[in-house]
């Protein structure tokens, strides 16, 4: 049953705190709304959903209903637009709930709009870490707000959401990598201990294959800085030809490890990187798989 009470701070109160906080001051404000009136909220930031919680969370709406209202605002034609909520509206719809309970609440400009989609998500939803990152850097970038401002927000401290967005500063292959949970979020910020990217790359795939502890590769990192090989670590090495380039990308994918390969005039030498006492095993067994 609608009401004419309101969220008494209005649209900053919603922002300053999740949703179940103001479900629980104002358990009254939410009304019973038809499913297929509800539009997708073009802001709403999730990259990708859970297909295992999305079926547990099925399977508790078919249950036990939906418990916390999604929140909507009016649209064109009698219509609404979904703010916040995105996996409960699915889920309904999903098991054949034609209404479902939801907070209409007067939000007129589109960042309004994404400011609470960003900030129910990040607060409310099982994030990977790199989700979670991209979320913060939206409400940085596209609601111009501080780091400071964000973790005031959704209830962190800066230092946590700093260390999220560091994350973001790792190659591509590293940060699916964590998305998949081949990783955990301890390994990649000990591999931006390095700085150059290929090395990162290199550790990481060590990391997934031999299924080292965070505490191995933090090690690893500081032996990959400690070592001779600049070409590990920093972007110092100079400008190697082109065919030298693809015996070092032959013999890395061979090895499984990082392979520097030098030059001189009568001719030159072969290091190959090892990280763990395991890891040199390892490569004495590969070395006596060539011999045969």
């Amino acid at each position: 049953m609608k009401t004419k009470k309101r969220l008494g701070k209005g649209l900053e109160a919603l922002i300053s705190a999740p949703l179940e906080q103001i479900a629980q001051q104002l358990p009254e404000t939410a009304q019973q709304v038809d499913v297929y009136l509800i539009d997708p909220n073009p802001f709403q930031p999730r990259m990708e959903m859970d297909p295992v919680a999305f079926e547990e969370l099925k399977k508790s709406v078919k249950e036990k209903g939906i418990i916390q209202p999604i929140a909507i605002r009016h649209s064109k034609n009698g219509r609404y637009e979904l703010i916040a909520g995105e996996r409960r509206l699915r889920a309904a719809m999903a098991v054949g709930n034609k209404r479902i309970p939801a907070y209409v609440l007067n939000v007129v400009k589109d960042e309004d709009m994404l400011e609470i989609a960003l900030i129910e998500n990040v607060q409310r939803e099982h994030l990977n870490p790199i989700d979670l990152a991209r979320g913060y850097q939206r409400l940085i970038d596209e609601c111009d707000l501080t780091q400071e401002k964000v973790a005031e927000k959704i209830g962190k401290d800066r230092a946590t959401v700093s260390n999220l967005l560091r994350l973001l500063k790792l190659p591509a292959p590293i940060q699916e990598s964590l998305k998949k949970g081949d990783i955990r979020e301890g390994h990649a910020r000990a591999l931006l201990g390095l700085s150059d990217k290929n090395a990162q790359i290199e550790l990481m795939k060590k990391t997934v294959k031999l299924g080292l502890s965070v505490r191995k590769v933090e090690e690893a990192v500081k032996k990959i800085k400690n070592s001779s090989f600049p070409g590990m670590m920093e972007k110092t090495m100079r400008k190697k030809p082109a065919f030298i380039g693809r015996i070092e990308n032959k013999l890395r994918q061979k090895f499984g490890t990082q392979v520097k390969v030098r030059t001189r005039k009568d001719g030159g030498s072969i290091e190959i990187a090892y990280y763990s006492r395991e890891d040199l095993d390892r490569l004495l067994e590969l070395f006596e798989e060539i011999k045969t």
